[in-house]
């Protein structure tokens, strides 16, 4: 323990399998050791279907049972085949003539039921003692032997191949394949995930392992239909092939809880009002008899422990590698958030970036210059060919005038407004020559676009445009007073 408080911190505290206390009970749908808690009633008439498939009957039956129907089935046929050699005894009158040297019998020797018994049996098994033996001159007795030789051939055939399959059946290697007692709910890289383990118990491996999930939950449709013990299939990664297993070491088995999940909403707080249960079923080809073997398990909400991880059982020695099963159930507390995967996501949703409280302290000149750069990029698409040439180098203008420019453009008036740019001076004597030669170009434009605009229709301003010719006056008041 104090190795492994060294590995893992101080603040982990290992917790071993539940084994007392007060725990809620309540019914299962499916046992620890796997077996379906189900009962069939009322069959009726549909009872008889068993008998159709009287071999798959026999085979499912108990132990008890099917060697009880082994004895009277054996015994039954035994005394029915030699009271049949013992009636043809009987007619023929070799019951009373048996010690006649001079008589022939259908069957030497046989003069009593006993005697017809015990010819039978040496018939059936091929011992052939020599003492008693059938004659050629007892056609029906002929008849007999060969349907003996049929009838017990069958006989064999069934009884010895149910009891041979009964002792094969993989039942009992499920019984080496083992689960952990309890379901954890913890992070793992970086996501919220269900787990549990298992393990094989033998050196003999699990051929193409393949590992299920369903969770028995009862629901209500929006119609108003109670679904009882409704069947939901949990994702344990059958997108990325991590549900086939290569099972010769302890594996967790992982569920991601997403937003795909049926535990997309569950919490450590509402795990104690929920009712569910996780069945867990592993199949696999066992690799000594090459029959197809299931192993089941579930989980009850009770047996789900939020903020907990398994605890390592592989420990490498010298040249192998050891598994240690004593702490196979066992597991440590870690930090894990209380909250569901939902409520996670809503709240990174409200701090994310866009709703970041930064956007908030922007300055109002900031703001302001935003939405100048959208509204020119957007007016920019309305301009008329011609000014659109002079926009496409207004990195070069000034302010004022691409703003007066963008402003008059899109009431699409007479360039008057335009033409008062050439009142604008030069704001100091630093500013490029540049400057006075955009201008001027600008100028000359103007005046040229002054009969071919002439003529437009002039058209109410946009709410929007006001605060753009409020701050155009403004530039142009501050460039007089400077000159």
């Amino acid at each position: 323990m104090s190795a492994l408080r060294r590995k893992f911190g101080d603040e982990y505290q290992a917790v071993g399998p539940t084994c007392g206390g007060t725990r809620r009970e309540r019914q299962r749908f499916v046992d620890k050791n796997g077996r379906c808690n189900v009962q069939h009633g009322n069959l009726g008439g549909e009872s008889s279907r068993y008998l159709s498939d009287l071999f798959t009957t026999l085979v499912d039956l108990k132990w008890r049972w099917n060697l009880l129907i082994f004895l009277l089935t054996y015994t039954v046929a035994w005394l029915v085949m030699a009271s049949m050699w013992w009636g043809i005894a009987y007619l023929r009158g070799d019951l009373h003539r048996a010690h006649d040297d001079a008589y022939s019998p259908c069957v030497a020797n046989v003069y009593n039921f006993p005697s017809a018994f015990l010819f039978f049996i040496e018939t059936e098994a091929t011992i052939g003692y020599g003492h008693r033996y059938i004659t050629e001159r007892c056609p029906e007795g002929i008849v007999l032997f060969l349907f003996q030789s049929l009838l017990g051939s069958i006989v064999d055939a069934f009884l010895i191949g149910c009891m041979f399959i009964k002792m094969s059946q993989p039942k009992k290697r499920a019984e080496t394949l083992m689960f952990s007692r309890t379901a954890v709910v913890s992070q793992r890289d970086g996501k919220l995930c269900l787990m549990f383990r298992v393990g094989n118990l033998r050196n003999s491996h699990m051929v193409s392992a393949q590992i299920r999930c369903k969770l028995i939950k009862s629901r209500q449709t929006p119609e108003g239909e109670f679904l009882p013990l409704d069947q939901c299939e949990l994702d344990v990664g059958f997108g990325t092939g991590a549900d086939q297993l290569f099972l010769v070491s302890p594996l967790t088995i992982c569920h991601e809880i997403n937003s795909k999940s049926p535990f997309f909403c569950l919490s450590q707080r509402s795990l104690r009002s929920e009712q569910f249960e996780i069945v867990v079923i592993l199949e696999g080809i066992v690799e000594t008899t090459g029959m197809t073997c299931q192993a089941r398990t579930s989980y009850t909400e009770d047996e789900v422990l939020w903020g907990h991880r398994f605890l390592p059982v592989m420990s490498l020695e010298d040249g192998f590698f050891r598994v240690d099963y004593s702490q196979f159930h066992a597991t440590f507390e870690v930090p894990t958030p209380p909250y569901s995967v939902k409520e996670q996501e809503e709240n990174l949703s409200l701090s994310s970036p866009l709703n970041s409280p930064a956007d908030n302290n922007k300055t109002r000149r900031e703001q302001v210059c935003s939405l100048d750069c959208i509204a020119v990029a957007r007016e920019k698409n309305t301009l008329p060919f011609k000014l659109q040439k002079i926009s496409l180098r207004k990195e070069d203008f000034p302010r004022g005038a691409l703003r007066m420019s963008s402003s008059n453009t899109e009431k699409t008036c007479s360039t008057g407004d335009l033409l008062k740019i050439q009142e604008i001076s030069p704001i100091s004597d630093s500013e490029d020559s540049d400057d006075r030669i955009q201008l001027k170009a600008l100028k000359i434009s103007a005046g040229a676009l002054t009969q071919s605009t002439g003529d437009l229709e002039f058209q109410k301003n946009p709410p929007s445009m006001c605060a753009l010719e409020m701050k155009f006056e403004f530039s142009c008041q501050t460039s007089k007073n400077k000159l």
